[in-house]
């Protein structure tokens, strides 16, 4: 379910380590004009209120009350009990802090918090990536479908999330998809993250430009001068984003061997895209070799870029063939071809996170419903 014509309103917050901006959402749409107040604060107390103030604000300018609060904030916490722990953004949250219970206290709703891969990943399975997959298949005549999405986001961090069947896996933890722990391909003794973030491609465009760290520019002055829009040393550029693409493909080649299924990438660093996913998906496909020295595939399914409009054609179509049923004198179709898409999000990775978190509130309170039934 999309909850796309559902009445309900939700109160939603992205919270960042500079700005918290809260808004509610009904039918998959904003229903007011964002609030946004600063994440800084000289004590705990301080950014609580904050949270508080902003919630109330945006309540009171709903024609309804809300049926729920429901966002992402960072980790580690407890998730489903609502507790926030030690957190490196806003260092003020120390020790386990009640979040999720302070505000069914105060507003007397429901309060849904998760990770924002998480939330990223499920906005894309139920109204981005993977629905827009499914239908071009089926306007293609290709019976083929997919059920499962992992969805990544490239920024300050690394971070994931997966959705099967229509439901978001969160680990018997709250550590479901916590992709950026996975052993970085190049570094061995660091996680992945050190090289997929906004600090691994800074490093090394450092590294091969000759440059301090510190005067290292942003991201997006670096995009520019590796497309030529900006003038900069290109070549050092280049292949700062390649280093990153070969981190990010193995490490999502790591996970998608367990997921099976459709990769979406957003995070601030996913406008980038041109000059990394190219070589990401060829990453992913990189063969192992076997210890007699033959190649091994890496995965048992092909990655394709859908981004790409040769492969993306090759992913669409169908590729079977029909074969004898022995003993029968019948035939089935066979299809031999195990693809995967990696694409970019379609919803924008804000707006996927937010319909995430309607979407994931409103379901738990159906579900209880039911279940109460």
């Amino acid at each position: 379910m999309t909850y796309s014509t559902d009445p309900r309103i939700v109160l939603t917050l992205d919270a960042g380590g500079t700005n918290f901006v809260f808004s509610a959402i009904r039918s998959n749409s904003e229903v007011v004009q964002p609030v946004s107040l600063p994440a800084a604060g000289k004590t705990l107390d301080d950014i609580l209120r904050q949270i508080l103030h902003g919630f109330e604000e945006v309540k009171a300018r709903l024609p309804e009350p809300p049926a729920a609060i429901s966002f992402a904030f960072p980790g580690p916490a407890d998730y489903s009990s609502g507790i926030i722990g030690d957190l490196q953004n806003l260092p003020l949250f120390r020790g386990g802090v009640a979040l999720g219970q302070m505000l069914e206290e105060r507003f007397r709703v429901p309060v849904f918090i998760n990770n924002d891969g998480d939330l990223f990943a499920y906005g894309e399975a139920l109204a981005g990536l993977l629905p827009e997959v499914n239908r071009i298949l089926e306007q293609a005549g290709n019976p083929k479908r997919y059920r499962n999405l992992l969805g990544v986001t490239f920024g300050t961090g690394f971070g994931g999330g997966i959705v099967t069947d229509g439901k978001l896996f969160l680990g018997d933890n709250s550590a479901g998809c916590e992709i950026n722990r996975i052993r970085n391909r190049t570094f061995q003794s660091f996680d992945a993250e050190e090289s997929v973030s906004i600090r691994g491609i800074q490093r090394e465009y450092s590294h091969y430009a000759g440059i301090n760290s510190r005067s290292c520019p942003d991201p997006k002055i670096l995009f520019e001068i590796g497309t030529g829009q900006r003038k900069g040393n290109r070549e050092a550029a280049i292949s700062a984003f390649r280093a990153f693409a070969v981190a990010a493909g193995d490490a999502i080649a790591n996970a998608v061997t367990l997921v099976d299924g459709i990769v979406v990438i957003g995070g601030g660093l996913s406008g980038a895209h041109p000059l990394f996913l190219r070589e990401l998906v060829e990453e992913m496909n990189r063969p192992f070799q076997t210890y007699e020295g033959k190649p091994l595939d890496r995965l048992e399914i092909r990655a394709m870029n859908l981004e790409d409009p040769g492969q993306c054609q090759s992913f669409y179509t169908a590729d079977h063939a029909e074969i004898p049923v022995p003993f029968t004198g019948k035939t089935v179709f066979y299809h031999p071809g195990k693809k995967t898409g990696v694409g970019i999000t379609r919803l924008g990775t804000s707006f996927a996170v937010a319909l995430g978190a309607y979407a994931f509130a409103l379901r738990e309170i159906d579900t209880k419903k039911l279940s109460d039934k």
